[in-house]
């Protein structure tokens, strides 16, 4: 048996697509564990790119079993119209399997999260308004919806025609917006219940059966650790744990399963929405960054807010996540700078910290420590091997890896399958 945990160690959108997809070559089966269809992965293969926003990354392998897992809020039309997409491209998706027990994401969470975060005004969250956070609210609340209640046409009747008279009630009083009616809602998702049903078991029997039988398993996180809602740079964050801690509770499987855990590194640092942002750059360096790495993001198309790289950041997320191994992506996006810099600490009123701190108030404030590198200056995207990168590129990454306090795993130098460097074998 082996087990690997493939997380965001940044604010997301490090390309964690790319290295689950090359690692998922090794694994029997891929666990997407947390998260909805606010998460966007994008995987290149043989220059095609596969955008996807909750199949796991290792849909692409017809011999791979995908699960999604209990942690997971799922939109029935979203996931449906995703495995159409894939089949209209040749990929079947016949090993894909989804959780019994994860929440539905119905069209009264989507319209309350574009309500609520419109009325926030210049304190808004900066949500993608997929329906993500009021879905978990219910959930917590104990009034969500789950896949087996939506299968169970008398019990989900039911369950929709309580929540919906509740929401109702907010969306036309507090918001003044248009109410859903309950028939047409019903008649929806009744139908999608229909076209998901093939697809629904109890997953986590799944992953276990996999386990005894000594097969490799990759577990794939969405979001990232400073999304993170326990850990993250709250509120500014998603609405559940992106964190290696959650891949278990996420998935239906117990933590003595899990041998290694990755933390997915962007070269630079990126994050979309609001809140802050110590090494942000609003200058020349900044737009290179945004345009050459296409900084858009994948749902949305949003311009994503860039900076250097954030060492000391990583180092906090390596404690919190018990990273064994980095996965370095877009190194080949710095290729064109003759000098990048790297945060390696924090200073707030003159003191170096020793920690980030908790409140945003203090983060707003505080100073980047920064360390400046002699850029290579030359096309690394055809090199196969880590002793071939150039001197400065070497360099950069073994400083990157010495304040992060962790060994680097893998190291990417392209979109393509085939632009990865691996350090280490971890499947």
């Amino acid at each position: 048996m082996a087990s690997v945990i493939v997380l965001g160690a940044q604010w997301g959108d490090e390309g964690k697509g790319k290295i689950v997809d090359y690692l998922a070559q090794e694994a029997d089966a891929v666990v997407r564990y947390s998260g909805g269809s606010n998460a966007g992965h994008t995987v290149v293969v043989n220059d095609i790119a596969y955008k996807l926003r909750l199949l796991p990354s290792g849909v692409l392998f017809p011999d791979k079993i995908n699960i999604l897992g209990n942690g997971v809020v799922i939109n029935p039309k979203v996931v449906l119209e995703e495995i159409a997409g894939m089949q209209a491209k040749g990929i079947a998706c016949k090993n894909l399997v989804i959780s019994d027990r994860a929440h539905v994401v119905l069209p009264y969470h989507q319209r309350l999260d574009e309500l609520q975060e419109n009325a926030l005004g210049s304190h808004k969250i900066g949500t993608t308004k997929s329906g993500i956070g009021p879905c978990y609210m219910d959930k917590v609340a104990r009034v969500g919806i789950r896949i087996c209640d939506l299968l169970e046409a008398d019990t989900f009747a039911e369950k929709l025609k309580i929540n919906l008279q509740a929401k109702n009630e907010i969306i036309t009083k507090i918001y003044g917006a248009k109410p859903f009616i309950y028939q047409e809602v019903l008649e929806e998702y009744l139908g999608y219940a229909e076209q998901l049903r093939p697809y629904v078991t109890d997953t986590g029997v799944i992953l276990d059966e996999a386990f005894a039988a000594n097969k490799k398993v990759l577990f794939e996180g969405a979001q990232a650790t400073f999304l993170d809602i326990d850990h993250g740079t709250y509120p500014y964050v998603t609405s559940s744990n992106p964190t290696g801690g959650n891949a278990c509770t996420g998935s239906g499987i117990g933590p003595k399963n899990i041998d290694h855990v990755v933390g997915v590194v962007k070269a630079y640092t990126t994050r979309v929405g609001e809140g802050p942002f110590v090494t942000e750059l609003f200058d020349a360096d900044g737009n290179y960054l945004r345009e050459t790495g296409r900084e858009y993001g994948t749902v949305t198309g949003r311009p994503r807010r860039c900076g250097w790289l954030d060492a000391f950041m990583l180092r906090y997320s390596a404690r919190l996540n018990s990273l064994d191994y980095l996965a370095i992506t877009r190194l080949d996006i710095l290729d064109g700078l003759p000098k990048i810099k790297m945060c390696v600490g924090y200073k707030y009123q003159g003191e170096v910290l020793k920690r980030i701190p908790a409140s945003l108030n203090v983060l707003a404030q505080v100073e980047p420590i920064y360390e400046e590198f002699e850029g290579w200056l030359t096309d690394i995207s055809s090199i196969r091997k880590y002793e071939d990168l150039p001197a400065n590129a070497k360099k950069y990454l073994e400083r990157l890896s010495e304040v992060a306090g962790v060994g680097l795993g893998i190291v990417s130098v392209g979109p393509n399958r085939e632009q990865t460097i691996v350090l280490k074998e971890l499947l």
